[in-house]
């Protein structure tokens, strides 16, 4: 059974609250997306959960460092409420900003699926019909409020033709009893599972770990444990 790519779950938020939280925020400067190589255009972000609560903090995953809430979540208690309702460890929390006319390039992450006990969600904030997200070879169309499962270990781009902004709030967390139990009610268990598909090959290897170095994506273990499986592969 191939691994499931993505859920729209069976949750709605309040569309006008989320946004009435981002007006408060838009004071605030945005950060330019750290990986300039994957996109053209405005793709930045503001962090709500980072390494030591750093709010000029806008990598996914810290360098081991303890994640904390920014002093930006503060100003946006609905959002927080979103966010805590995820009962699981948050690893992030950002608010993304893909311009008008901007480009993500089709790319992949590493381990940022279910079955690496890991799951990316994406809740749209602002969108417009002219949004383009595809997810392996399939386009989602995502609206305001919604809830989304994305396995970005597939390959995904995105690109924003329409005359407004698309922001979301994503958010990634970490698979415990609670999220399984929200995974497996919308999609079988067997799909969300690895199915010993063979290991990396040495350059797949290679280039993986020359990716997650040059974007910033993976934590310092994470690199060392491919590093570790490089040697091995020799």
């Amino acid at each position: 059974m191939k691994i499931t790519s993505h859920i729209k779950f069976d949750l709605q938020f309040d569309a006008a609250k989320l946004q009435q939280d981002l007006s408060l925020l838009l004071e605030n400067s945005w950060i330019p997306h750290f990986n300039k190589s994957n996109y053209e255009g405005e793709w930045q972000a503001i962090p709500l959960y980072a390494p030591n609560g750093d709010e000029k903090n806008i990598f996914a995953f810290g360098n081991d460092e303890p994640l904390k809430p920014t002093p930006l979540l503060k100003q946006c208690p609905y959002v927080d409420e979103v966010i805590s309702s995820f009962k699981c460890q948050i690893l992030s929390a950002r608010i993304l900003k893909l311009g008008v006319g901007a480009v993500i390039k089709p790319h992949r992450d590493y381990e940022l699926g279910y079955e690496d006990n890991n799951f990316r969600i994406h809740i749209p904030i602002i969108t417009n019909d002219k949004v383009n997200f595809v997810l392996d070879n399939e386009r989602l169309t995502m609206l305001p409020g919604e809830c989304w499962y994305t396995n970005v270990n597939y390959v995904h781009s995105v690109t924003n033709e329409g005359d407004t902004p698309r922001i979301h709030l994503v958010i990634d967390g970490a698979r415990n009893d609670w999220s399984d139990q929200l995974f497996f009610s919308m999609v079988p268990e067997e799909s969300l599972v690895h199915h010993n598909e063979g290991e990396m090959s040495f350059e797949d290897l290679k280039r993986t770990i020359e990716e997650l170095k040059r974007n910033g994506f993976g934590s310092a273990e994470l690199i060392k444990d491919l590093e570790e499986k490089l040697l091995k592969a020799k």
